[in-house]
């Protein structure tokens, strides 16, 4: 039977012979799943040289990156350089199902990017934020852009709102915690009752929309990947700059592509 380790190792090598075929393959995400996948395998503090020997990085790319996650709120830091994974990180969702949705899902982005020429990003949620964890940009020189990394306005982002949407009174009360009920435009809901009633009929109409409350000008549409039992603990989403949304059948047409897309992707990780 193969240890623990040896799995880890063997993941990390399919995902370096993942990376070498595919042009759209991201290494500083790769090297960070690695690593997470490195500290929840030994259980305990790792310092920085072990970390940059397992994950064969410099000792500088290595520090980087690891403050970098300990930023996101995956690692915490302790004395004489050691890091652990910060509790609760894996509650939601693990590295190993990270990759998952990561290689089932980019490749249905990147065609739904080429057909409707327009930035698609996938996110994930994690103990207390939503996280975007793949983007394909829109090939116009005017678009609207996203960032891996980025974690959403649960008030606000469409991403956001449609997967606190669907989470418990208590999760959702931990999203909107931690990460604060702020003012990002004259478009943003701030107010409880009107977020609250924004929510419900998210988890009605299952989509969200972002119309200029997270940036001027720009709207974004978004759909939950449902799991077991309707769960939702990742989403896709569609973003463009508002004078490209030529009324409500094209904001329909993009709602049923993102659902398709949506219902495809959740298949295949059923199947994986």
């Amino acid at each position: 039977m193969p240890t623990v380790k040896n799995a880890v190792t063997k993941r990390t090598e399919s995902v370096k012979k993942a990376g070498n075929r595919d042009q759209y393959f991201s290494r500083a995400v790769s090297k960070a799943l690695e690593t997470l996948e490195v500290l929840q395998t030994e259980q305990g503090p790792m310092a920085l040289n072990e970390i940059a020997r397992r994950i064969q990085l410099s000792k500088t790319s290595t520090f980087r990156l690891l403050r970098t996650l300990e930023g996101a709120g995956c690692l915490v830091s302790g004395g004489w350089g050691r890091y652990a994974l910060a509790p609760g990180v894996y509650s939601v969702v693990s590295t190993q199902s990270l990759a998952r949705l990561l290689r089932v899902a980019m490749p249905h982005l990147r065609s739904l990017s080429r057909e409707h020429r327009e930035t698609v990003s996938v996110a994930a949620l994690f103990d207390n934020r939503v996280e975007v964890i793949g983007v394909v940009e829109s090939p116009q020189p005017i678009r609207m852009s996203n960032v891996v990394g980025n974690i959403v306005p649960p008030n606000a982002s469409s991403l956001g709102k449609v997967i606190g949407a669907f989470q418990t009174e208590e999760r959702r009360e931990k999203l909107l915690r931690s990460y604060g009920i702020w003012r990002l435009t004259e478009h943003t809901i701030i107010d409880r009752a009107q977020l609250d009633r924004e929510f419900e009929q998210v988890r009605q109409q299952r989509f969200a929309t972002d119309r200029e409350e997270t940036a001027t000008g720009g709207n974004c549409f978004a759909v939950p990947i449902y799991g077991e039992s309707t769960e939702v603990s990742a989403a896709i989403s569609m973003s463009l700059p508002k004078g490209r949304v030529h009324g409500t059948k094209h904001e329909k047409e993009i709602v049923s592509a993102l659902q398709a897309t949506a219902e495809q992707i959740a298949a295949e990780l059923r199947s994986v």
